[in-house]
């Protein structure tokens, strides 16, 4: 159902961004051609929401769209804090994007103004982040606020996974595009997707450990895991991204 979703989700907003694109060549003078239909371009992408490409129509100098994909395990690694908790973050990415790419500069004579656009358009996310913090033996540590004391026999760790799951997500982003060559160009975008909270777990490899608030550490992991589920900070995705393209 929700592919269903983004699906119409992707028609509409390609019939918009074609609708703009038509109102912009009346203004312009240029004539719409059907053979615009056709992608004019493709490019190879790698960023924050993993590697991949799109592929690029322009149905005017002001307006184009984009149809990527983006994902894979991202090789490095971020990291994510709550309540004095650190957590190591690894990312498994996949995300199907749709974006009207509106440039306010496109006819300018100038190649640096040209390549300037603003992206607005919707995602399909489906992004697994793995969670591990490595506290080890003999420690002193805090889970959710509560102290907690790790022996010589207790190696302790939690582990576990946020996840934003087959979420249709708007997006808004800024970009820099310019063309090196007739037909080579480079580009770098940054911006944000609006997915909602995510999902979270948590486990602790030494759940029945009692912190200075009598909770256990089993119990502690749980409602640090509902604090990271509710916080506003992670209802936004933010998304950089850099690349090459090339369009005939």
């Amino acid at each position: 159902m929700k592919m269903l979703k983004v699906l119409a989700v992707a028609t509409a907003l390609s019939a918009s961004g074609f609708a703009m694109a038509d109102d912009q060549v009346v203004q312009s003078g240029y004539a719409f051609d059907k053979n615009q239909l056709i992608p004019t371009g493709v490019r190879a992408e790698v960023g924050t929401t993993g590697y991949g490409g799109a592929l690029l129509w322009t149905a005017n100098p002001y307006v184009g769209l984009a149809l990527g994909y983006n994902g894979g395990d991202i090789s490095w690694s971020d990291d994510i804090k709550v309540n004095g908790s650190t957590y190591d973050m690894d990312m498994d990415n996949s995300l199907a994007y749709l974006n009207a790419e509106i440039r306010p500069w496109g006819a300018s004579q100038n190649v640096w103004a040209q390549g300037l656009y603003v992206a607005a358009g919707v995602g399909y996310v489906d992004n697994d982040y793995d969670l591990k913090r490595n506290i080890g033996t003999n420690a002193s540590f805090k889970v959710d606020g509560s102290r907690f004391n790790a022996g010589l026999n207790d190696n302790v760790s939690i582990k576990g996974s946020q996840q934003y799951d087959n979420d249709i997500a708007p997006y808004l982003g800024f970009g820099f595009a310019p063309k090196i060559t007739k037909n080579i160009g480079v580009f770098g975008e940054v911006g944000a997707y609006y997915t909602g909270n995510p999902s979270v777990q948590l486990v602790s490899s030494h759940p029945k450990l009692i912190g200075d608030d009598g909770r256990t550490l089993g119990q502690a992991v749980i409602d640090e895991a509902n604090k990271i589920e509710n916080d506003d900070k992670y209802e936004w995705m933010p998304v950089g991204k850099i690349g090459v393209s090339y369009n005939w």
